[in-house]
């Protein structure tokens, strides 16, 4: 018998596959389906704090202005608190209410009443893409640990962090955001890229789902942040997000060093029921494998085994390239 519990957060789930932070994760009904088909938790959809109508305009903006009335940018708190206090009320799993601000003083104070209204847990959508040369990526990072100071002196829950995948050390910046008292990190956030529609020249907003293609920058991310045994640092609870469609995938992710998984599109795309089968795929393999628990299973394929991690990656990458052998034809 497979042992599915496991530990994010310090927070004691059922399963490793949380629902992510999507259009269904504020549904009641959706998210009490994901809890039936066994989602250890769930991520509330990032509440944003309103944008400044000074922004600057582009050109591509003039058909949709960025200071023109729009319901994506209106204020959204009070409804998101209530919404928290009610999934508090009906589900006993543990809630993640996940956070966007831009500045330290909102991020604390929102972070705060999130805390409040009975959230789990905190994350912190650290989604920013700097647009200006002036912004260096010391200057992003700063920024980004200020808030992230702000927000775990505000509260006593447990603080995690979402990560782009464009950091130039994601393990020294997971590393910094920790001496910041952030005990988690969720990698990686989907970066909603508008494309160009070439037959109005405009902006396409199509929002694509993510496929099982986009997991391995994840696993090596994962595999980069697991603690070694011999360090003093407590260990990162690590979360893999994007690209989680099946059983294996959560498997892979878990050997790479994941507590949890964190699905959106796959439930988007079959239903919050998708999360039994998922379950239920994830325990199939661990069987086969001869792996009894997610605990055991964790981290087995990190670099936290690897005597020098930096020669060893750079090495698989020269040998993958040598691997390569053109189709055979016919």
């Amino acid at each position: 018998m497979v042992d599915l519990r496991t530990t994010w957060l310090g927070l004691e789930l059922a399963s490793p596959v949380v629902m992510g932070a999507g259009p269904l994760s504020t549904d009641a009904d959706a998210v009490a389906r994901a809890v039936d088909a066994g989602a250890g938790a769930f991520v509330m959809p990032s509440l944003f704090e309103v944008p400044s109508t000074s922004a600057p305009r582009h050109a591509h903006d003039d058909a949709d202005p960025i200071d023109a009335p729009s319901a994506e940018f209106r204020d959204q708190t009070a409804p998101y608190l209530r919404q928290v206090e009610r999934f508090r009320k009906r589900f006993s799993v543990p809630i993640v209410a996940s956070l966007s601000a831009s500045s330290p003083e909102t991020w604390a104070a929102m972070a705060a009443l999130l805390a409040r209204a009975g959230a789990s847990a905190i994350e912190l959508n650290l989604y920013e893409v700097a647009s200006s040369a002036e912004r260096t990526a010391a200057i992003v990072e700063a920024g980004q640990l200020e808030a992230a100071r702000a927000v775990v002196e505000s509260v006593t829950l447990p603080v995690s962090a979402k990560l782009g995948m464009f950091y130039t050390s994601v393990p020294a910046f997971a590393a910094a955001l920790q001496q910041a008292g952030v005990v988690g990190v969720s990698v990686f956030t989907r970066f909603y890229q508008p494309d160009i529609n070439l037959q109005t020249l405009n902006v396409d907003r199509t929002l694509r789902l993510s496929t099982s293609a986009e997991l391995p920058p994840r696993l090596h991310a994962l595999a980069t942040l697991v603690t070694p045994s011999s360090s003093s640092s407590p260990p990162l609870w690590l979360a893999c997000t994007g690209g989680v469609h099946t059983g294996e995938d959560v498997c892979k992710a878990i050997l790479s060093g994941a507590h949890v998984v964190q699905t959106v599109s796959a439930v988007l795309q079959h239903g919050p029921e998708r999360i039994r089968g998922i379950l239920d795929e994830l325990t199939d393999v661990m069987a086969r494998s001869a792996l009894t628990s997610v605990a055991e299973a964790r981290g087995r394929l990190s670099l936290a085994r690897v005597r020098d991690p930096d020669v060893w990656t750079r090495l698989n990458y020269v040998r993958q390239l040598a691997g390569w052998e053109p189709p055979v034809s016919g």
